[in-house]
């Protein structure tokens, strides 16, 4: 059998990775403060007895995210917040370590803990924790204000301060829960110049065009590939024919 087919096949595999890739980005497309991920496709000799020099595999790989910002939207809401510059908010992960989000669209539980999609928002003493009923504000540095019901602004009173980190050169990496963690696995000191947009969102960095054009290309692609495969069992079954013929 040509090893054509080894070759053909290790393509169709990684294209259908890649597609997996560029179908999760277009399903993030509306995500507050989503990060694309990027993927990448090269060329590898195949090693081994008898290799030929025309004999190459696909390896594809995920060298990591897009960080370039998404477009803000005015939203008028008070727990909607957009992070300026490479600010990242912290928030608690599933197995109680810190992990950090762009995602703004922030909502208080029925226990008052302050969340983002359904992550707890960590503050100065751990998970931050707003009075039930009571309106909530945030300024520029992260500080949390709120009025309890029926009282007047004077009775504005501070409740807490979420944490924000700079995530420049903490190379950042997405885990498997789409949260992003430091490269060295530690946490991320409080950033104090790090500010926010209160009433606004940032919106994701994927391009629903460019994602699409992607997925087309990865179709035909595959499709490709699938040509090749075909084409070399029809070669292989004609082979066949003769040597049964002598």
């Amino acid at each position: 059998m040509d090893r054509i087919l080894y070759t053909a096949m290790s393509g169709a595999k990684q294209t259908m990775d890649r597609q997996a890739v560029v179908s999760n980005n277009l399903a993030n497309v509306s995500t507050a403060g989503f990060r694309g991920q990027l993927h990448a496709m090269r060329a590898v000799p195949v090693q081994g007895d008898a290799a030929l020099a025309t004999r190459a595999s696909v390896v594809a790989a995920t060298p990591g995210s897009d960080f370039s910002a998404g477009p803000m939207n005015a939203t008028g809401r008070d727990l909607d917040v957009a992070l300026q510059g490479d600010a990242w908010l912290a928030v608690q992960s599933e197995d109680g370590g810190e992990a950090y989000t762009r995602r703004g669209d922030l909502q208080v539980d029925g226990d008052g803990v302050l969340n983002s999609a359904g992550r707890p928002v960590i503050g100065e003493g751990g998970p931050v924790v707003v009075p039930l009923g009571a309106r909530v504000s945030m300024g520029a540095d992260g500080t949390l204000s709120a009025i309890g019901p029926g009282q007047n602004p004077d009775a504005l009173v501070r409740i807490g301060r979420v944490k924000m980190v700079d995530g420049a050169d903490a190379g950042l990496t997405r885990g498997e829960d789409g949260l992003f963690r430091a490269a060295d696995g530690g946490d991320l000191a409080l950033d104090e110049d790090a500010r926010l947009i209160s009433g606004a969102l940032e919106g994701s960095n994927v391009s629903a065009i460019d994602s699409m054009v992607a997925m087309i290309d990865n179709g035909r692609r595959y499709e490709m590939q699938m040509k090749v495969i075909q084409s070399a069992d029809e070669n292989d079954q004609r082979a066949n024919s003769l040597l049964s013929i002598n």
